[in-house]
């Protein structure tokens, strides 16, 4: 009998998921297919202790199906601490579709996911994400009532974007206010990285803040339209990350702040829409608190969206979607308080807490 060493960059191959490094204890992964419409997607459910797992579909063109599994565990995993730290009786879950949103998406297509999140039996509640719309999410409803996210004149909460935004804008300034002592963000150089839709009303508050904002994103002719816009001006420079500003916020994919990112950044903030913006959070959470720089953390403070959706679930009136997520200010400064006085990084500080919560209802279950 030989034995092979197998390097660990290598053992998914070995162990698809339980071998992968983002595997966290999911409860459950769904694959699913369909030859007829071309559906290949991923359910990720990470957790249930809170509630039904709740989280978007995302529809991207992934280099392979690796990367897609990957992007599915870390995602859904998020997801349950933001509802966790958010006080929302929600689990953590995600989905991804494989493919180019704007040439594979069809309407048949939706329906046959909706069908594979009907099975779930609401187990797996989705909402849109990267690469979906509200209509998309109004198709999914034609074949199961386990999606958020649903057009208003149909009785849902819509488009949860603008939510999430102002959520990401208060929590930006609170991480101004710890940092700079005012959370006046008026004359602060920001860097928006992605404009998508949460980008967009992001730059449009900071903008009517009286922020000196510059944007950037893949896509050439937004850029242009939405500096044109809200007068925000446009990167052109070859070194994004070591920009001369005070914050950064990615609002784009996630894995941003990476090895070799990290060592660039000039912003004394990070606060952004993005999910899972630190390659490795254990790694570049202590990088960053070495380097002074105040990160705010993603499922923390992009939480806006989640409650918005939730208020479909919970029968929460407008007025009270906005007073949580204008919540996420006070909890932010909370959260950045307990690193400090713990001397850990913020993201261990939140992802403590929201653990927390999730532990506690387990016992109270008897699991």
């Amino acid at each position: 009998m030989t034995s092979t060493i197998i390097p660990v960059n290598e053992i998914h191959k070995v162990d698809p998921v339980f071998g992968q490094i983002s595997f966290d204890g999911h409860e459950q992964v769904v694959f699913c297919q369909d030859k007829d419409t071309g559906l290949k997607a991923i359910i990720g459910i990470h957790n249930t202790i809170l509630g039904p797992a709740l989280g978007g579909t995302r529809m991207w063109n992934y280099t392979n199906e690796w990367e897609a599994l990957n992007d599915v565990l870390r995602l859904s995993r998020g997801m349950s601490f933001k509802s966790s730290i958010s006080g929302l009786n929600l689990g953590g879950g995600k989905a991804v579709i494989i493919g180019d949103a704007k040439t594979q998406k069809t309407p048949e297509l939706m329906r046959k996911f909706g069908e594979f999140v009907n099975s779930l039996s609401g187990k797996y509640i989705t909402a849109e994400d990267v690469g979906m719309e509200t209509k998309d999410m109004d198709i999914v409803r034609e074949v199961t009532p386990y999606v958020t996210g649903i057009s208003e004149s149909k009785g849902g909460s819509g488009n949860p974007s603008p939510i999430t935004a102002y959520g990401v804008y208060m929590g930006m300034k609170a991480a101004a206010k710890y940092k700079f002592g005012t959370d006046n963000l008026q004359g602060k150089k920001i860097l928006v990285q992605g404009i998508g839709h949460v980008g967009e009303v992001l730059v449009d508050h900071l903008t009517q803040e009286g922020a000196i904002v510059t944007i950037s994103d893949i896509n050439e002719d937004r850029l242009h339209q939405v500096g044109a816009k809200y007068g925000a001006k446009i990167f052109t420079g070859d070194n994004l990350y070591g920009s001369e500003v005070d914050i950064y916020a990615p609002c784009a994919l996630g894995a941003t702040i990476n090895d070799d990112t990290i060592k660039m950044i000039k912003a004394q903030v990070i606060a952004g829409a993005a999910n899972n913006q630190l390659a490795n959070e254990v790694i570049h959470g202590q990088i960053l608190k070495d380097k002074g720089i105040l990160y705010a953390p993603d499922f923390l403070i992009n939480a806006g969206g989640v409650i918005n959706v939730y208020s479909e679930l919970a029968k929460l009136s407008k007025a009270e979607v906005m007073e949580k997520t204008e919540n996420i200010y006070n909890t932010s400064l909370e959260i950045f308080k307990h690193a400090d006085a713990n001397n850990i990084t913020t993201h261990q500080a939140a992802l403590s807490i929201a653990q927390k919560r999730i532990d506690d209802r387990k016992m109270e279950k008897g699991q």
